[in-house]
């Protein structure tokens, strides 16, 4: 099940009748992006869908990736959608329920014991459903899906917003919420707003210390983690075509962390190299035919300006290494200029880990560079002044760069191999120490940042590079360390100068892998069981959440007004919590409980209007709901940036949140509240955030009237009696509403499946 050559080759012939349909209509060159997205409109040529403007597209994806976490619920969700089997192909990938502390070998049989009843679940629906599954141990879903189903010109979307790393392959690959990923699955079309387009100019060459990775830290830091959002980046020009198709991955996947949409690049050599060494030279003969459809019209690169929305240029031959953090993915640091950025802000300058992998960086060409720099610490005596770890992408990765020798060269340094998965990237890592939230540095080649993300600990100071860099960084110990000008002292006293790295693009003997972890489906899944205890704490049945009464919405309390950056981690943390990813009561006790209350600047600690005492958010909720009392959470700008994990929304729908009313939304968010039947609203006057109290009373004015376009009136009762009447903007357009009549959209498909 590496690729379904007859499906693209179907794509590509859609592709050719759809985008000269629509270059007539539009009467104008066209870019990259708009060439994928007309080509996959779920009706076909629709015209009116070509200007820029229109609001939401349906649209045909070709595929649906879902990671172990996320796929519980999603496939919860798509067990109560009445079908027999998906309608487009699908995949599981077992990479997030790992847990990384003492290595590959133990920490897999660690986590097949105890997710066990997780992954047979998995197992068993995706059996049952036609899904194709991957094995834990088998790779990071990102990577995966690079080397066997991505492929130019394709959409695709998934549930994990670092879905967006295919478009390294020229995908537009989008990540979703499990409820989006399940109305595809079920054969229905897929939603987006018609998205902004951001036109990369790359001009020269990367060469010495500077990586892809370098470009992408350098556009966050342009554009910071909220400068994409609602758009799509295409990336072109000289220094595009001079990169490696798993470089632009890497590129295209850290996009999520501007809030864009996707990114992509056009169709090259470097990508007939990549799919003819993962065996895929069908899909490049494929490709060929149709080769002008695949990247932009000429006219398009020649005179940007003229067909992006917003255009960046950055010269490559200029672009230095650099290092982004703590804390955001945006705030950049040139190399050079990180020894007086660090000791201005008081940053830790001991680096006590390196960490490489995840699937930003998890490529081959990646470990070969970052094993070049550890190849030289060996061969000159340097004792390395941090601790080491890493993530290999896919068991083929893993198993090639062993027999290349590159995993011998990272343990005799002391490096921990973990398994082929997530681990630490997502806070799946058991960090010795950790516990005691000492202030300290670490440095990784993964793709976020945020307090707390990789270790638990608040006081980690996590910094974001390339793995080279974060090679030179752990064997140096140092922060402010710049491997272009400084010097190491060997076990020998004597001073080593670091030599620029190096790396093959692509293995020179070819990939190679015993087992790569692959499951197929039963051709008749018919017969197939699926079990889930009652006394499960890992799986729980879904049910249906209840319709919109048709009234307004009154006497509902304030269950948390959220200051600052919240994150989906700070709504649904990861880590530990991962193991309850398919149990929406068990998950919906972390639910909040990062974000920080805007009275008293705690986190996970507001006040329970009932009994005037301070508590836990998830349990304040829970009283409010037993009492059949209401509640709306309040937020600030950018709310819920971060991972596309529904769970963010689906739990404060399940503990009676009616409503989140905020300055403005990451995309998936937006979505995913929408999805699960709640309110998304942002606030008309941004002002009138100040003017929420903590004893306040909500009143909805005019939800019986709720329709496209038309903002909300919202009264704020304080308990002095005075009001506020607050405007609330909303994005619903018509059937975005009916899912918040149904009670969400799941119960319209199911309603459909059964009538």
């Amino acid at each position: 099940m590496a690729f379904d050559i007859e499906m693209i080759k179907k794509v590509y012939s859609n592709m050719t009748a759809r985008v000269d349909a629509a270059r007539e209509v539009v009467g104008r060159p066209l870019t990259l992006t708009e060439k994928i997205l007309y080509s996959h409109l779920w009706d076909g040529v629709a015209t009116q869908a070509y200007g820029r403007g229109v609001d939401y597209v349906d649209f045909a994806p070709d595929r649906v990736a879902c990671q172990d976490a996320t796929a519980q619920m999603a496939l919860l969700q798509f067990m109560h959608a009445g079908k027999k089997t998906v309608a487009v192909p699908t995949t599981v990938h077992c990479d997030h329920l790992i847990l990384a502390k003492n290595g590959a070998k133990s920490d897999l049989a660690v986590a097949n014991t105890q997710s066990k009843e997780v992954f047979d679940f998995l197992s068993s629906v995706s059996n049952k459903y036609g899904i194709g599954f991957w094995k834990p141990g088998s790779g990071i879903i990102h990577q995966i899906v690079l080397e066997n189903y991505a492929f130019p010109g394709g959409m695709m979307i998934g549930t994990d917003s670092h879905t967006v790393n295919a478009g390294g392959l020229g995908m537009l690959a989008i990540g979703v919420g499990g409820a989006d990923a399940v109305d595809v699955m079920s054969g229905m079309s897929w939603e987006l707003k018609f998205p902004k387009l951001i036109g990369v100019k790359l001009t020269g060459k990367l060469s010495g210390w500077t990586a892809p990775k370098d470009v992408i830290l350098k556009v966050a830091d342009i554009l910071t983690v909220k400068g994409g959002t609602g758009a799509i980046v295409e990336y072109f020009g000289e220094g595009a075509t001079s990169m490696s198709c798993t470089g632009k991955g890497t590129i295209c996947n850290m996009g999520a962390e501007i809030g864009a949409t996707t990114s992509t690049f056009g169709y090259d050599d470097s990508m007939r190299r990549y799919l003819t060494a993962t065996d895929r030279q069908d899909v490049v003969d494929a490709a060929d035919k149709v080769a002008s459809y695949l990247t932009a019209d000429p006219e398009v690169y020649a005179n940007p300006e003229k067909y992006f929305d917003q255009l960046i240029e950055i010269n490559l031959s200029e672009l230095e290494p650099h290092i982004n953090g703590p804390f955001t993915p945006d705030r950049g640091t040139p190399v050079s200029k990180m020894k007086a950025e660090a000791a201005a802000n008081g940053w830790p300058i001991k680096v006590e880990w390196g960490l490489i992998g995840s699937c930003t960086n998890s490529s081959y060409e990646d470990m070969a560079r970052a094993a070049s720099i550890v190849n030289q610490a060996v061969e000159h005596g340097i004792t390395p002044k941090a601790e080491f770890g890493i993530n290999p992408g896919s068991e083929q990765i893993r198993y090639t760069i062993e027999r290349d020798g590159m995993i011998a060269a990272f343990e005799k340094l002391g490096t921990k191999v973990f398994t082929n998965a997530c681990g630490p990237c997502i806070g799946q890592w058991d960090r010795a120490g950790a516990d005691k939230e000492e202030k300290n540095t670490i440095v990784h080649s993964f793709n976020r940042n945020f307090s707390k993300r990789a270790d638990g600990n608040p006081n980690t100071h996590a910094f974001v590079t390339s793995p080279e860099m974060v090679a030179a960084l752990a064997i140096s110990g140092r922060l402010d360390f710049n491997p272009l000008t400084d010097t190491l002292m060997n076990d020998n006293g004597e001073a080593v100068k670091l030599n620029a790295p190096f790396g093959d693009e692509l293995p020179k003997r070819g990939f190679d892998v015993e087992d790569a972890g692959f499951q197929a489906p039963a051709e008749d899944g018919s017969s197939v069981k699926i079990v889930v205890s009652e006394t499960s704490d890992r799986l729980q049945l879904l049910a249906p959440f209840d319709p919109w009464d048709g009234k307004n919405i009154t006497g509902a309390k304030l269950l948390i007004k959220a200051f600052g950056k919240c994150t989906t981690d700070h709504i649904s943390m990861a880590g530990p919590w991962l193991r309850f990813r398919g149990h929406l009561d068990n998950i919906s006790n972390n639910m909040l409980i990062g974000a920080v209350n805007a009275f008293n600047q705690t986190a996970n600690s507001v006040k329970n209007q009932l009994t005037g005492a301070y508590e836990a958010v998830p349990a304040v909720a829970r009283a409010y709901k037993a009492a059949g009392i209401p509640s709306i959470v309040v937020g600030d700008h950018n709310y819920g940036e971060g991972s596309s994990r529904e769970h963010a929304a689906m739990e404060p729908r399940f503990l009676g949140v009616k409503a989140v009313l905020v300055k403005s939304f990451a995309r998936i968010h937006e979505t995913n509240l929408k999805k699960q039947g709640l309110l998304g609203l942002t606030f008309a006057n941004e002002a009138d955030y100040d003017k929420i109290q903590e004893d306040d009373t909500i009143n909805f004015i005019d939800l019986v009237d709720f329709a496209p376009g038309k903002p909300l009136s919202i009264e704020f009762v304080h308990a002095d009696g005075s009001k506020d009447i607050i405007l609330a903007n909303h994005t619903y357009n018509a059937s975005q509403i009916g899912w918040f009549v149904a009670g969400s959209a799941l119960n319209l498909i199911a309603a459909e499946a059964n009538s």
